[in-house]
């Protein structure tokens, strides 16, 4: 799927006006919103409005061509891809930063150590709607009370990739949990229940450390038989934080490179997005894949890694 598509070069900041529309993942809002934030200041007369409507609703609008920039927290799916196409919308898909999703419950919780991803599944596939409520149906020397859950709705990418990594199908789990778009809302919810249990992306867990319990991960699958890992800078970046850990994109639409605000502020995000990203909360990608992204972007070359 990938086309050259000619090439273009950056105006500076301070020469170029105009607006450019993102919207998408709450994930990489904060991500996205940082690199405007910045932005702003070198270019006062270009106006960047960044929404957050999920990774799903955001691909709705730049499969139709509503929005320049989308904040994706997967990899846009074929399904996507054919209604972008049949809608003559081509894209550039942009790696920006590495993301752990983040188990969590509150801190009073005394009994969770550490969960395997069984554990997860046995609490999040579908079959256990209505019948897998309490703690000790998970392991049988926790106590007997019923646990609450909270999670990215099923717009999010997140939700996307949770259920796929650890369901097994990506859209797929039980809906009797309490969902949200807003990640501040699940991070409220979790912090102010002691039989909650959570998920969402590493930087909001990152911000709100001192009133949640991270979970470390222990990932079946595993045939080197690491254990349980915790969440971290080094553990998501080196990718043993397994299944969670997974890349954060934007996707820019090709007819939007005709303006120059749209060229100017992308070379800008990719300029700074390692710095920006670890500032709130993520991974930086190697210095070399922000290199290969600029290059991707500078000779626009459209499509998907994935097939």
């Amino acid at each position: 799927m990938f086309s050259a598509c000619g090439g273009g070069n950056s105006e500076s900041g301070s020469d170029v006006s105009g607006n450019i529309q993102i919207d998408g993942s709450s994930t990489v809002y904060p991500i996205t919103e940082a690199v405007a934030e910045e932005y702003r200041a070198e270019a006062p007369d270009v106006r960047v409005t960044v929404g957050v409507s999920g990774t799903g609703g955001g691909f709705k609008k730049f499969t139709r061509g509503e929005i320049d920039i989308v904040n994706a927290s997967r990899q846009i799916k074929s399904s996507e891809q054919e209604v972008a196409q049949q809608n003559g919308i081509s894209f550039i898909e942009l790696p920006v930063a590495y993301d752990g999703l983040t188990v969590v419950v509150h801190p009073e919780n005394d009994w969770v150590k550490e969960m395997t991803t069984e554990d997860l599944k046995k609490i999040w596939e579908p079959a256990a709607q209505g019948t897998v409520k309490k703690w000790n149906q998970i392991r049988p020397e926790w106590p007997d009370q019923e646990f609450h859950l909270y999670g990215p709705g099923v717009e999010s990418g997140t939700y996307d990739y949770f259920t796929e990594a650890v369901v097994g199908e990506s859209g797929s789990s039980r809906g009797d949990y309490t969902a949200s778009e807003d990640d501040n809302v699940l991070v409220q919810g979790v912090s102010t229940d002691p039989n909650a249990l959570g998920f969402f992306g590493f930087a909001y867990y990152e911000e709100n450390q001192g009133k949640l319990k991270v979970v470390p991960v222990d990932d079946m699958d595993d045939s080197n038989g690491t254990g349980a890992v915790t969440p971290t800078l080094e553990t998501v970046k080196d990718g043993s934080y397994a299944p969670l850990s997974r890349p954060l994109f934007i996707y820019v639409n090709s007819n939007a490179t005709s303006n120059p605000a749209v060229v100017d502020f992308v070379n800008f995000y990719l300029e700074n997005a390692g710095e920006l990203s670890q500032e709130v909360g993520y991974i930086p990608l190697p210095a070399e894949m922000y290199k290969e992204q600029q290059q991707k972007f500078k000779s626009f070359t459209e499509g998907s890694a994935k097939k």
